[in-house]
């Protein structure tokens, strides 16, 4: 009878109290009696739920999409937390920024089910890397009005350092707190060098547009690069600061006049444009454009080393620098090998003892009316040798590594002028502002690192995605974002390693970039977006070249912007032409990005970001 009533019991709990008249029902007591049945939590009937939740990517930079994914059974419904709501048995959503259920900070969610046999859990955490952003410097602290912005800066390590046209500030890190009261005026650096201070008539500032800014890693150094202004008056002028601190650093400020350098068209010597500087350990490195204002065309470039270790030991007695001027080799007045960008170190392992400095520079299609593409760029190799008397910069030299295929920005878009890069539409009468690509070169920072094991450096430009002045749609013209790495394992030059694209869609425009590496392999370049049907925003992407073939980009929005650029008459705008990505020195992980947008029509703002890639430690 013990035996009896134990079987009897199970029957009980196999079926729920049920009498035992009804259980004699199904036959076969003795096999059913040994059903193993249970409730779940709940002390509900029937079998156990199980549910499973997974989250990919489980961590992200904030802003990144995420998918859910779920599965049940013996249930009836489901739920997640957080946000989410009631979902199906068996299924996936994607939570994208701003909706329902997208986490603001790192998030576990709970996928909750239930049936007649009780209910069951499962959780998936996703871990929020948050994009920190801030505005930098604004219209109303600059003399600068909406077309010639120029935002580009620099992360140390304790500030980040920025220049518009023509004023620099700096802010806190932690508190993103201004250094100085209100921004000050460039040429200040200058104080003590009158050339690129006042000027000739000792009350104009000397320096009116074009400044860069750098940090000198190997050092904790800031570097500022700048040219002035006045015709036939031309310096080169470079001020480093005594150290990291910017509240209480002073200024090693020189200068070099730049006239022997540069070509003459009748009276007027040719201008120094566009500044873009490297730090290598044997010399700041610096590049200009020549621009003959009597032509109003580009015809060559200046490059100019200024002796690094006697900057940072001897900086009361520095020796000039050692300059060369490089032609144009252009075919019927475009110069094809546009702009040469400096490599720039990034983190504090030094390039290998005796490393040349190398440049790159886009190579436009030839102008022939017809041809739309080039699939090379240049390379540049130069060696500075501060023994000779004077000190000598040579161009050791010049190779043309082959690439994919690329249309550059815009390109012809106006018939018949190559050099005119102005095709990004504005959200205004759906696309009747445009603004200016700055397709035709590629954008500094040739960003480099030493692995160790080998040299990487980065690269990026714009280029055309849309199908051009054939295609049907609104974004023909479309651009995106090209990047190139460039490795060398000991050969002494380096070669193109692998490229991409950056084009997720078929309707934003992508350009204006900046690229950079953080020491675990990770790659992030921002950039300007915007078309026809959005105001001009910040983006940037990132992916991760540790493996043996890059992952496929993330593209994450800084901020959307909420005005444009408005040109009286033309509705062809300039825009700017720079931005920023660098790599905190502090942790060698955190990237730091500087861009421009528009808070109303023709009222512009700079927005300063930083974030950090997931796994990078």
């Amino acid at each position: 009878m013990g035996t009896f009533t134990g079987v009897a019991n199970s029957f009980s709990r196999c079926f729920g109290g049920r009498t035992k008249s009804s259980l004699m029902l199904c036959g076969l007591c003795i096999v059913l009696a040994s059903c193993g049945g249970s409730s779940g939590p709940s002390g509900g009937n029937g079998p156990l739920p199980t549910a499973k939740l997974t989250a990919a990517p489980s961590s992200i930079v904030a802003g990144q999409s995420i998918t859910l994914t779920w599965v049940a059974t013996n249930a009836d419904m489901g739920t997640i937390d957080s946000g989410v709501g009631q979902v199906g048995l068996n299924g996936s959503t994607v939570l994208t920024q701003g909706g329902p259920g997208y986490p603001t900070a790192t998030t576990t969610y709970t996928y909750t089910v239930s049936g007649p046999g009780g209910t069951a859990t499962s959780t998936a955490t996703v871990t929020v890397n948050l994009v920190t952003s801030f505005d930098g410097m604004v219209q109303s602290e600059s003399s600068v009005s909406n077309d010639d912005v120029d935002a580009n800066g620099a992360v140390g390590i304790k500030q980040y350092m920025e220049y518009i046209n023509s004023s620099y500030q700096a802010y806190d890190k932690i508190t993103n707190a201004p250094v100085w009261p209100s921004p000050q005026p460039i040429d200040t650096l200058w104080a003590n060098n009158p050339p690129c201070y006042k000027g000739s008539n000792g009350t104009t500032s000397a320096i009116q547009l074009d400044a860069v800014i750098t940090y000198d890693r190997l050092a904790s150094r800031w570097v500022v690069v700048a040219h002035t202004a006045e015709a036939n008056n031309y310096y080169m002028c470079i001020a480093v600061s005594s150290i990291d601190d910017l509240t209480s650093a002073t200024w090693g400020a020189y200068s070099y006049k730049l006239e022997q350098n540069l070509g003459l068209d009748g009276t007027l010597y040719d201008l120094p444009d566009w500044p873009k500087v490297g730090t290598w350990p044997d010399g700041y490195y610096i590049a200009m454009d020549e621009v003959d204002q009597v032509l109003n065309q580009e015809v060559g470039v200046v490059v100019c080393a200024f002796d690094r270790p006697d900057i940072l030991n001897n900086p009361l007695n520095i020796m000039p620098p050692a300059c060369l001027t490089i032609p144009t080799n252009a075919s019927t007045n475009l110069y094809l090998s546009h702009s040469l960008i400096p490599a720039d170190v990034d983190g504090t392992t030094a390039p290998p003892a005796g490393r040349d400095e190398f440049m790159v520079s886009i190579q436009n299609p030839p102008n022939d009316g017809s041809t739309m593409t080039s699939s090379t760029f240049n390379l540049w190799d130069f060696h500075v040798d501060w023994t000779a008397a004077p000190p000598t910069l040579t161009l050791v030299q010049q190779t043309t590594p082959t690439v994919t295929t690329y249309t550059p920005g815009c390109y012809l878009y106006e018939a018949g002028n190559p050099s005119i890069t102005n095709c990004v539409p504005e959200n205004r009468s759906n696309g009747s502002e445009i603004v200016d690509s700055v397709g035709d070169r590629f954008m500094p920072r040739f960003a480099y690192r030493n692995l160790g094991s080998s040299e990487s450096f980065l690269i990026s430009h714009t280029v055309q995605t849309g199908p051009g002045a054939s295609g049907t749609t609104p974004a023909a013209y479309q651009t995106g974002i090209r990047w190139y790495q460039l490795t060398d394992n000991g050969s002494g030059t380096p070669t193109v390693a692998q490229s991409g694209t950056i084009n997720p869609d078929a309707s934003l425009y992508r350009f204006l970039p900046s690229i950079a590496q953080d020491h675990s392999g990770n790659v992030a370049v921002g950039y300007s977006t915007s078309n026809a049907l959005s105001d001009p925003g910040i983006s940037f992407s990132y992916w991760s070249l540790a493996g043996s073939t890059p992952t496929a980009p993330t593209e994450v929005t800084i901020i959307n912007g909420t005005g444009e650029e408005v040109t009286a008459n033309t509705g062809v705008g300039k825009w700017g032409s720079y931005s920023s990505m660098t790599v905190d020195p502090v942790d060698d992980c955190t990237f730091w990005y500087v861009n421009e947008y528009f808070f109303t029509d023709n009222t512009w703002r700079t927005r300063i970001a930083n974030f950090k890639i997931p796994g990078c430690q």
